[in-house]
């Protein structure tokens, strides 16, 4: 499963390739539609009255008139319905193109865009104006979710620091206080109680600062990537019992803070997932920076899953984690591939571009 920023995909226009491929029809093709159909119709009515009269002059001499009239009038209709049909169908081929475009966007298809004939002017200037709202749109519910993505750093940076600046001040303050306490404290009964409640103390300490750190690192910003990125890795490995092999190549300077922000947060949402349902024993992360851009994978040995199967289901069937890295890495102009097999294991690479415009997601 691979997701692709600026994935724009052209419907394909036969329309197009048969105007530009007839040099006699070229010139048909591109006139407006109301006279396309202005003179293909002329050219019935004047190829019926034409034929018309040269059959009213022959009946004249023919035996059995009136059922030869019928016949000939019944067949007249006939190739006039069907030239009709034919003109018709190709006088309006580029709305028909356009309708399988917007039925394909209201189906879910972001990506896909109006072809250009590139001989029938009205029809280019209307698929023109539809991809521009389409680019419009897109534009939109990019910048939308780089706001509500942003908007959760911040969040989540401000309850960090509360947490390591406030909660954590005071339960060491508590703790220090206890330590105090069962010092004065003569009964036994009295410094087992103090010591579970400062064994308490330190494991809600513990927890919050584990919890400080998952919301957002101090070491992301003070230090950058790398180091945030080891020091999540060894605490993770002290967790779960996972063992993770961790390299990066190439890394000169630090990166812009949205490129590490994502990176980071791919990085950490692959190991929780990892942890919570892959059953694996062993994880590789390979960090590169090339010079058009960073590049990450992510592979365990656990027990995989069909990505068929996952294709198939919705985003909110998917997580919120997964759909998270598929966005940040979207709203980079990068891509997030997912290949994985049953019991085959998993691995996620992420591509990052370093020379284009990218979204402010961590300022």
């Amino acid at each position: 499963m691979t997701t692709h920023a600026n994935d724009t995909t052209y419907s394909e226009s036969q329309y197009g390739d048969v105007a530009r491929q007839n040099r006699l029809l070229r010139p048909f093709f591109g006139i407006p539609v109301f006279y396309k159909v202005l003179i293909a119709n002329s050219f019935i009515i004047f190829v019926g009255a034409t034929g018309g009269t040269w059959l009213a002059s022959q009946l004249n001499s023919i035996k059995y008139a009136p059922i030869y009239l019928i016949v000939f009038v019944a067949f007249g209709w006939l190739v006039s319905v069907a030239l009709n049909f034919v003109v018709l169908q190709i006088a309006f081929r580029p709305l028909v193109d356009l309708t399988k475009v917007m039925n394909r966007v209201q189906g879910g298809e972001r990506s896909v865009r109006a072809p250009l004939t590139g001989v029938d002017p009205e029809a280019d200037q209307l698929a023109g104006t539809l991809n521009m709202m389409l680019e419009a749109i897109d534009d939109a519910n990019k910048m939308r979710a780089t706001q509500i993505i942003n908007a959760q750093e911040q969040e989540r940076k401000r309850i960090a620091r509360e947490l390591h600046d406030e909660t954590s001040q005071v339960l060491t303050s508590l703790l220090i206080s206890l330590a105090v306490l069962e010092e004065t404290t003569t009964t036994p009964e009295g410094r087992e109680r103090i010591a579970e409640t400062r064994a308490l103390a330190h494991q809600t300490l513990r927890a919050i600062r584990n919890l400080s750190i998952d919301l957002r690192p101090s070491a992301l910003d003070d230090l950058g990537l790398l180091p945030a990125l080891r020091w999540y890795v060894k605490e993770y490995q002290q967790k779960s019992s996972i063992q993770v092999d961790f390299q990066a190549i190439g890394f000169k300077d630090r990166l812009s803070p949205e490129m590490e922000t994502a990176l980071y947060r791919v990085v950490q949402e692959s190991l929780t997932n990892i942890a919570k349902h892959a059953q694996a024993h062993h994880v590789t992360i390979h960090l590169r920076e090339a010079a058009d851009a960073v590049y990450a994978t992510i592979t365990d040995d656990g027990q995989g899953f069909d990505i068929e199967e996952l294709q198939k289901t919705t985003d909110r069937e998917r997580g919120l984690g997964l759909v998270g890295m598929q966005e940040r890495a979207l709203l980079l102009n990068g891509t997030l591939t997912i290949n994985s097999r049953l019991n085959g294991g998993t691995t996620v690479h992420v591509a990052i571009p370093l020379h284009t415009p990218h979204s402010q997601l961590a300022e």
